[in-house]
C-alpha cells in the first residue's frame, strides 16, 4: 500500500486548482445568489485604514474626567473616558493646510447643541461671501459644538459629510453629526484635549 505525502509545494501548486473549480461550482449553483452588494461600514473609507491605534499615556499623565487626542495626520479622534472604561474612535476632517493647524494642549470648556456661527476675520479674507448663519442645515457647525480654550478652535459636527476623512477645515476638527452627538453625551466640561 503506499502512502500519499502532501508537501507544501504540492498544496500550493493545487491551491488555484481548487478556487478556481470552487468558483466554478459556486457560479453554477442557481440556487445561491451572487452577492450584489457589499454593506459597508458607517464610518469614512477615505481614512479608515490610516487610523493608528492612540494610548493616552502617551499624552497625558492622567486620564482627568475624559481624554481626547485629535490625530490629525491619520483624521482620527480617540476619546477615553475618565474611568479608563470606554475607548472610541471617530473619523473626523482637520485644517486644510498646516498654517490652520493649532497642536498642543487645551480642553473643552464650553458645549452647545444646535451652535450659531460666525466666520473669523481671516475666514472672510478668504472668502468675503462668508457670513453668520444660525443654527440649522446650512451651519458649517453641525448640530453639536465643543469649544476649546483656544479662542474659534472646536470639535463640531458639519452637515456636509464629503469632509470627513480630508483636509477641510479652518482649523477645528468635525466629525459626522451623529458621531458629534454622541461624543458629546460623553465629554464633559473639563475634558483634556490634545491635538497632535
Amino acid at each position: 500500500m503506499s502512502q500519499s505525502r502532501i508537501t507544501r509545494r504540492s498544496l500550493l501548486l493545487a491551491a488555484p486548482a481548487l478556487t478556481f473549480g470552487s468558483r466554478l461550482a459556486w457560479a453554477q449553483d442557481t440556487a445561491t445568489p451572487a452577492p450584489t452588494e457589499i454593506e459597508t461600514p458607517e464610518t469614512a473609507q477615505r481614512n479608515i485604514s490610516s487610523f493608528k491605534r492612540q494610548d493616552w499615556r502617551d499624552h497625558f499623565d492622567e486620564l482627568g474626567v475624559a481624554t481626547i487626542v485629535a490625530d490629525t495626520t491619520s483624521r482620527a479622534l480617540h476619546f477615553w473616558a475618565g474611568d479608563g472604561s470606554d475607548y472610541r474612535v471617530y473619523p473626523t476632517s482637520v485644517p486644510m493646510s498646516e498654517e490652520l493647524t493649532k497642536r498642543g494642549y487645551t480642553k473643552i470648556v464650553r458645549k452647545r447643541v444646535g451652535p450659531d456661527w460666525t466666520p473669523t476675520s481671516s475666514m472672510i479674507e478668504r472668502d468675503p461671501t462668508l457670513k453668520y448663519m444660525p443654527p440649522g442645515s446650512g451651519n458649517p457647525l453641525g448640530t453639536h459644538a465643543m469649544y476649546l480654550e483656544w479662542p474659534a478652535y472646536l470639535i463640531h459636527g458639519t452637515h456636509d459629510t464629503r469632509k470627513i476623512g480630508r483636509r477641510s477645515s479652518s482649523g477645528c476638527i468635525g466629525l459626522y453629526n451623529q458621531m458629534i452627538a454622541e461624543l458629546f453625551e460623553i465629554s464633559p466640561i473639563g475634558t483634556q484635549v490634545r491635538i497632535l
